[in-house]
């Protein structure tokens, strides 16, 4: 004779809610937060102005010269050099000497 054996009724509901558990804690400690810091990064390279200085993702700092659509020129120290740069390439704005963040 054979014996079958079934799990308990809850068990497949447990197994289910440690799941959508388990996504939800990986959502709010992951997904998120890169969300957030996307949306702020686009915000920030939207709002970008002549006369803004920055510095790129290479490390280069300068003055905003001009924007294009996609692009923006720099000026760079000592020589006033202006170089062109894709506007993503802009890693952070440094903020006016007289106010306070």
């Amino acid at each position: 004779m054979i014996w079958l054996q079934t799990a308990p009724a809850g068990g497949g509901s447990l197994g289910l809610v440690m799941i959508l558990a388990v996504f939800a804690i990986f959502y709010f400690l992951l997904i998120l937060p890169v969300q957030r810091r996307q949306k702020k990064m686009q915000k920030m390279l939207k709002e970008l102005k002549a006369g803004d200085r920055v510095i790129t993702s290479g490390g280069m700092r300068g003055q905003i010269v001009s924007l294009k659509d996609d692009t923006l020129q720099l000026r760079v120290a000592p020589d006033g050099v202006k170089l062109e740069f894709v506007r993503s390439a802009v890693a952070h704005v440094i903020p006016e000497s007289g106010s306070e963040q």
